[in-house]
């Protein structure tokens, strides 16, 4: 899940439209806080970029560096890392100089990386620097572009080469490209998975018509941008310098199947995605989970609880119509610090657990001496449960029922959110009881997947009755073919990204003298992947290095040598068969802290 922006001026003398960007991504900071940036395009063609790790107010010096950004149109980005690392140079938007001269942003996930790659390797000769797939989708682009062979483009071509590009990519996109001089382009899979939005308004020079294209809806609103529709799944629009939009399917929609995560948790209350009211999906979603759990728990357990209370602050709304229905009082209990990252995204368990108390605090008066119903938005690995249970029975609480708006999320994701890796899940082959054990509640009451989807659907301009969603986290049904060694693939992705993230907090928690028994063999002897996706200490000699600054390809990072005492055999030979085959992989890269980008002048490389 990333932000995306392009904005374009009506007046080519324009300066502004970093300013405009730069406002957008603080509305759509939700949607990425490990970096972003902005790449405009002003007179004779010329890019301006800021971009690196951090948030907007971080990487912009609250607003300073917009100055340093003129130009008429340009493109904002906010990352939330699903593939690749969270290295400085992998921050969006993306350039490449031929042909024409293109930046690119990208939010979503491309499924057929690998083969992509070959084929820039092998047939377009194209070098990829990074491993986000996002320069991977700049460069398919640009390849077709070139094909051309004309010192200049127009509409028609730039959409003859987004045709041929969709042949090649599978998965799920929403992208904008900006072309040196040229205009804007923006452009949404065949499936609509990931959304896109453009607007319009009145331009500030009194002639002529401004565009803005986003991620969410709030981000146009909020700007000025008053008519606004979404960019139709397989469609295109481009926006030339001083011309109207004009839109074109270049590819034939294969269903409009936006990400039902969305509605759960990810967007702003105050969107609309696709025609479909966030903050109502959401109240929708109480009213069907107050039946599930009448269902559930019974007349005789619903008689005996006191309060209901949300999980702030995704699931309030919904708590609120859970209450509503099953007729219980209604009451806000936890205290939420907004000044947080998302607990999900932080790279290790015991920081998200610590994150989890540094987020919420419960006001004991609220709890002490009752019979709780929690609302949450959903279930991910159950270390944010499991400490909101252990919160709610210290405040007091006799009895916790913990019940989540989305069904069981049991498969990894692979269109652009970076849940978790399958075995991390919590409700990866366990049931609600098994669940409910594992942190600490009397019962956990589950939304069931048609519910959600009927909640949903209820609310869209299309036919309710034939609206579907991109729901492959909770019953593995993915709307794109998927290939089995995906999974794998992708699970050794997410390991491999999270890796130096451990590596830091090990190292810093031995600092701080917090650190537990695994933290401090990590910290002495590295850390690897498992073949599983799992980051553990570097234990065995089969995955340890001798010279004891882990392996060159990935499978160990700055460890020593291992004793591999903790391994059963068994184990320890399945793990050094696998670190065996990824030390012969040749698509492995060693990953490093930072790294500046090549390819075009930021003014953040250089940044004391």
């Amino acid at each position: 899940m990333c932000g995306i922006i392009a904005v374009i001026h009506a007046d080519p003398a324009s300066t502004s439209a970093a300013v405009e960007i730069h406002d957008a991504l603080y509305l759509l900071q939700h949607r990425g806080q490990d970096a972003c940036g902005i790449a405009t395009c002003g007179s004779g063609g010329r890019f301006y970029q800021c971009k690196g790790n951090g948030m907007a107010s971080k990487v912009f010096h609250d607003g300073s560096r917009v100055a340093d950004l003129p130009g008429f149109m340009g493109l904002g980005h906010l990352r939330y890392p699903t593939a690749g690392s969270s290295a400085n140079s992998e921050a969006q938007p993306f350039y490449v100089n031929s042909p024409y001269g293109i930046c690119l942003t990208h939010n979503g996930n491309l499924i057929n990386a690998h083969e992509l790659k070959r084929f820039l390797d092998q047939e377009a000769h194209r070098h990829i620097n990074t491993e986000s797939d996002s320069e991977l989708m700049l460069n398919i682009f640009a390849n077709e572009l070139n094909e051309t062979g004309k010192a200049r483009v127009n509409a028609n071509d730039c959409f003859a080469a987004l045709e041929r590009m969709y042949k090649r990519c599978v998965g799920g996109w929403a992208c904008t490209a900006m072309l040196a001089g040229f205009g804007l382009i923006g452009f949404r899979d065949p499936y609509g998975i990931r959304p896109m939005v453009i607007g319009s308004k009145p331009s500030d020079c009194g002639t002529g018509t401004d565009y803005m294209m986003a991620s969410e809806s709030v981000a146009l609103v909020q700007c000025g941008y008053k008519e606004f529709k979404d960019i139709l799944p397989g469609q295109a629009v481009i926006i030339e310098k001083g011309k109207p939009p004009v839109f074109h399917q270049v590819h034939e929609q294969l269903g409009y199947t936006p990400d039902i995560f969305e509605y759960v948790y990810f967007a702003r209350p105050d969107t609309v995605i696709d025609g479909i009211d966030v903050d109502e999906s959401r109240r929708n979603m109480g009213f069907k989970l107050a039946e599930t759990i009448k269902k559930q728990l019974g007349p005789e357990t619903l008689a005996s609880i006191d309060v209901v209370m949300p999980i702030p602050e995704t699931s309030i709304t919904s708590a609120l119509c859970v209450a509503e229905s099953l007729n219980i009082p209604y009451c806000q209990g936890f205290v939420k610090n907004r000044y947080i990252f998302r607990t999900f995204i932080m790279p290790s368990q015991k920081l998200r657990q610590k994150g989890v108390r540094a987020k919420l605090n419960a006001m004991r008066k609220k709890f002490e001496g009752k019979n709780v119903l929690l609302v949450d938005d959903s279930i991910v690995r159950g270390t944010t449960s499991r400490e909101i249970v252990l919160m709610t029975r210290e405040a007091g609480a006799k009895k916790v029922y913990f019940s989540s708006c989305a069904p069981p999320i049991t498969n990894a994701h692979i269109y652009g959110i970076d849940l978790a890796s399958s075995s991390e899940l919590i409700a990866h082959h366990r049931d609600s009881r098994a669940i409910a054990k594992i942190i600490g509640a009397d019962d956990v009451i589950y939304q069931n997947l048609p519910d959600l989807e009927a909640a949903c659907a209820a609310l869209s301009p299309r036919d309710p009755k034939t609206q579907k969603f991109e729901v492959g986290v909770f019953c593995g049904r993915y709307v794109t073919p998927v290939d089995d060694s995906y999974f794998e693939h992708l699970e050794r992705v997410r390991g491999e990204s999270r890796k130096m993230k451990v590596m830091e907090s090990a190292r810093e928690a031995v600092v701080q003298g917090v650190a537990g028994e695994k933290e401090v063999r990590m910290a002495a002897k590295g850390v690897e992947v498992d073949r599983h996706g799992n980051v553990i200490p570097a234990e065995s000699e089969l995955s340890c290095p001798t010279n004891g600054v882990g392996h060159v390809n990935g499978t160990g990072y700055g460890g020593a040598v291992g004793s591999g005492g903790l391994l059963s055999q068994k184990y320890a030979q399945e793990e050094g068969d696998w670190a065996a085959k990824r030390r012969n992989n040749s698509d492995e890269q060693v990953r490093i802290r930072s790294s500046q980008d090549i390819s075009l002048h930021n003014l953040n490389d250089h940044d004391a």
